[in-house]
């Protein structure tokens, strides 16, 4: 055994302390593993400012799902799981901050002397979306509403409409191509 798993072996029953509401073995067990959390970030996230609101939100979602560990499995693929989770969450939401900032700046940077307003030019761009989404089933609206508007994980929409992971996947698929397909329709028409 390496250093890194003798380190982890009694993890499993500080957790399991941990569980039955030892407070001290919970702070122990958490002070241990973010180093390790934080390896297995790095290895998506080179930010540094980034990698630590990861770890935050790995150790939150840690937090709220301990009592679905098992005590009997290692506790480092579960952890590496959430942190995974997080670390992708993060990424997707930093590429539709960037995506909306640039949108933002284009809109800004748009010479008034085109002809065009750009606030007007906005204010239908948001028309012409809640029109496509009015479209959509309520289940379908709601998810796409959740995860591409409110910008939520899978997991979190799934919590917040009581499905699951898949179901949210299906719907978010169902979701975008009848917006393709309404969007084409639209198109079409003008």
């Amino acid at each position: 055994m390496g250093n890194g798993e003798k380190a982890s072996a009694h993890w499993p029953a500080l957790m399991a302390r941990a569980q039955a509401g030892d407070r001290q073995a919970y702070s122990q067990l958490l002070q241990a593993i973010v180093p390790a959390i934080r390896a297995l970030i790095r290895k998506k996230i080179s930010d540094d400012t980034l990698i630590e609101d990861v770890i935050q939100e790995t150790l939150l979602a840690i937090h709220r799902v301990r009592h679905t560990y098992d005590p009997a499995r290692p506790l480092l693929p579960w952890v590496a799981a959430i942190a995974s989770a997080r670390a992708t969450d993060a990424l997707r939401q930093r590429g539709r901050r960037r995506d909306w900032e640039w949108q933002d700046e284009a809109i800004l940077s748009r010479k008034a002397s085109d002809g065009e307003n750009p606030l007007t030019d906005e204010i239908s761009h948001h028309q012409m979306l809640n029109g496509w989404l009015k479209q959509l089933p309520a289940r379908q609206r709601q998810i796409i509403e959740s995860v591409h508007l409110r910008e939520s994980s899978l997991a979190e929409a799934a919590a917040e409409n009581n499905l699951s992971v898949s179901a949210v996947k299906a719907l978010l698929h169902r979701a975008m191509r009848n917006l393709r397909k309404s969007g084409v329709r639209q198109h079409e028409k003008s």
